[in-house]
Parts: C-alpha cells; structure tokens; sequence
C-alpha cells in the first residue's frame, strides 16, 4: 500500500481493504467508488472477526470438551491464539486507513530507545503485575539483588582465603617433612661412620 498523501494511496488502500473483507465484497462496485464506505464495512467486519476469536477461544474447551481429545483441543485453543493476534493487528491497520481516507495527517515520530518503565511495561499488564503489591516487588527485587551479590562476593573472599591457609599450612607441612628426613639422613650417616670406624679399630686389635 501506498504511504497517504501520495497519488496511489486510495487506490492502494482499497485493494487492501477489498483483501479484508470477504471476497463477495467485491460484487459491488458503490465500495470501490466510495473507499470510505468500504472502509468502515472492513472496519465492522475486523471488529468482528476479533470478537469472534475471543469469543470461540473462550469456550472451545467447554464446547469441544468429549468431542476431541485433550491434545486436538490445545492445538485449536493455539490456532486461536495465533489467529486472534493476526486479526487484532488487521483491526488496527483498518482503523489507520480509514482515518487516512478522511484526511487525517499522521506525523513521523522519532523512535527512542524504551526507557526502563517502559522495558518493563509488559511484564505489568498481566493480574501479578498491577497493583501496590506489584509494585513493591518490582522495586524489592534490585535491592535483593545487590544483597545476594554481596554475600556471593563474601563468599568467593573466604574461600580464597581458605585456599592460601592451606597452601601455607600444607607447606609448612612439606618444610617440616623435609627438616625431618635431612635429620634422619644425617644421623644414619652418623650411626654408619660409627659402626666403620668401631670396624676399623676390631680388624687392628685382631691383627696385633
């Protein structure tokens, strides 16, 4: 479709609009001649396809409940879901052209990055989200964020240390083993000079 204001946007528009309502629709040329008129018919219609939508997802589970089995039932509660997103999205497109058709001017807006209310925005819509009490939890969970990081950062501090208090003492350790096995060399060699020389001095008292 073309952008309003240009040459071909009503032309455009009403092939698009014909794509939105039912192909019998076409049948008449007074929608052609009249994009506004076939603009709230595709209007009307959307509303209602939505309505629909929400209406048949609401009581699928009851009407088709021992008719299909449980599995068949979610796949057509999901074809609903996707479906009914397609034909919001659609609603919301008819209403724009139709507005455009009427002359109304849309001004190009600069996007800006989302801010951090806004981030968070949809995570609120739902029944947990709203209220006081959502808000207390929202603003709650950073301050028990930065506590749990805290004790974390204790926690990795202590083991460190632990792990240098046992390289130190297993050094020790290692430094008196070593202390203890130069001694005993030392006093075995001492014991072997002794028992030579006690040797020595038998072999010269047996020869005189």
């Amino acid at each position: 479709m073309h952008p309003p204001g240009s040459e071909e946007f009503e032309s455009t528009a009403v092939g698009w609009l014909l794509d939105v309502v039912p192909p019998d629709y076409r049948l008449h040329g007074v929608l052609r001649r009249y994009p506004i008129a076939l603009a709230v018919m595709a209007r009307h219609h959307s509303k209602a396809c939505v309505e629909g939508a929400r209406e048949g997802y609401r009581t699928a589970r009851t009407e088709l409940a021992g008719v299909l089995p449980p599995h068949a039932i979610d796949t057509i509660l999901a074809a609903y879901r996707k479906e009914g997103a397609r034909l919001a999205e659609t609603a919301r497109a008819v209403d724009l052209v139709e507005r455009a058709l009427r002359g109304e001017v849309f001004t190009p807006r600069m996007g800006l990055p989302p801010t951090a209310a806004e981030a968070t925005e949809p995570e609120a819509t739902g029944p947990e989200g709203t209220g006081p009490e959502g808000t207390e939890s929202t603003g709650a969970e950073p301050k028990a964020a930065g506590r749990r990081a805290a004790e974390r950062k204790a926690a990795g501090a202590k083991a460190a240390g632990s792990k240098r208090e046992q390289k130190t003492a297993g050094g020790k350790v290692a430094g008196t083993k070593a202390a203890e096995q130069t001694a005993a060399g030392a006093e075995r060699g001492r014991a072997g000079a002794r028992r030579n020389s006690a040797g020595r001095g038998r072999n010269e008292l047996a020869r005189t």
